[in-house]
């Protein structure tokens, strides 16, 4: 529990946003409105509801629920820090990203699901905590960590509309394939905006409203054939991935309660209004420009203009749909 006790002085409760919590009997505590929290299997359940009476919070109770039985992206039955590592290294973003990101800075994966990511990150001497809502995810990714000794991983159960981090605490703050889940993309960006640092950077991937298309008419084909035709998605063939990666993808591609889909455009405008400048995007905002292995994700780009990023935008509908139409954005926080 050594590692819980030395998280208390990054975190504030979620319930009051005080910042005096204490550990006490396998419990975190809130010294200021005496709220507590459980432990289970060394994670701390910080999750706290929004106070909504809407279809809003009927919605992310939906969404935890779904990925509660089906913890994404899960494991292959023969992963180890190695395999992780060259899995991870084999996908051009998430190496390029690991070689970029400073030594010694904090990082905060938001929607981590079962950790991967973060456990990644991890291994080059950076602070990453990994949070998600579902205690399942969490648990995979926990187990990993504890199996393999990785010390500078910490994962954490947490609500993404109310945070457990003193705002402003992390270099850079990643949230891939989570906020077009919520019930509010926009306020859910709002909310984890705000931990960001000044001079730090936000990373979030979202599903595109035109790169989905092709997602959308497969799930169209399932829906009416009761599952038939997966061969139709080229992941679920996917001979080097075990069933149950099969299966948790299938799920989260075709079978989740909620989803929404979004433009560069629209993420600019969230940039603006939450003081962000727009440094990246892959693919690029710019017609003739593409995302190569030597690409510097954080030296700020062209944002292109409107018809520009239509054409790009465009040609997702037939360049993006075997990563399930995704886009990533990248801000920096001005001051």
């Amino acid at each position: 529990m050594k590692h819980i006790q030395s998280t208390l002085t990054e975190l504030i409760c979620p319930r009051c946003k005080n910042e005096s919590l204490d550990f006490d009997n396998d419990v975190i505590c809130c010294q200021n409105c005496q709220q507590q929290y459980e432990i289970n299997n060394n994670i701390p359940l910080l999750f706290w509801p929004e106070n909504i009476e809407d279809t809003s919070g009927k919605i992310t109770d939906a969404v935890k629920a779904f990925y509660e039985e089906n913890p994404f992206p899960n494991y292959n039955d023969l992963d180890s820090v190695g395999s992780l590592m060259q899995k991870a290294k084999e996908g051009i973003f998430a190496k390029v990203l690991d070689e970029q990101l400073p030594f010694g800075i904090k990082v905060l994966e938001c929607g981590c699901g079962t950790g991967q990511l973060s456990i990644f990150l991890s291994i080059a001497n950076r602070s990453v905590f990994g949070v998600d809502m579902c205690l399942n995810s969490l648990k995979l990714g926990q187990a990993f960590k504890e199996k393999y000794e990785l010390q500078r991983v910490n994962f954490l159960q947490m609500n993404i509309f109310q945070p457990i981090f003193k705002p402003e605490s992390f270099h850079i703050v990643i949230s891939n394939g989570v906020l077009h889940h919520t019930h509010n993309p926009k306020l859910a960006f709002s909310s984890i905006a705000r931990l960001v640092k000044p001079g730090g950077y936000i990373i979030i991937g979202l599903y595109h409203k035109y790169g989905r298309i092709w997602t959308d008419v497969r799930r169209l084909i399932f829906n009416l054939t009761g599952d038939k035709f997966k061969f139709l998605d080229p992941r679920i063939v996917d001979v080097n991935l075990n069933e149950r990666k099969r299966h948790t993808w299938f799920m989260d591609q075709y079978k989740n309660p909620n989803e929404y889909k979004h433009t560069i455009g629209e993420v600019m405008g969230w940039f603006a209004e939450n003081g962000f400048s727009f440094v990246n995007s892959i693919p690029k905002s710019s017609v003739g420009k593409k995302f190569t292995p030597d690409e510097k994700l954080f030296v700020a780009q062209p944002p292109g203009n409107a018809l520009e990023r239509f054409l790009v935008e465009s040609s997702m509908i037939f360049t993006n749909s075997k990563e399930g139409g995704f886009f990533i954005m990248i801000g920096k926080k001005e001051g």
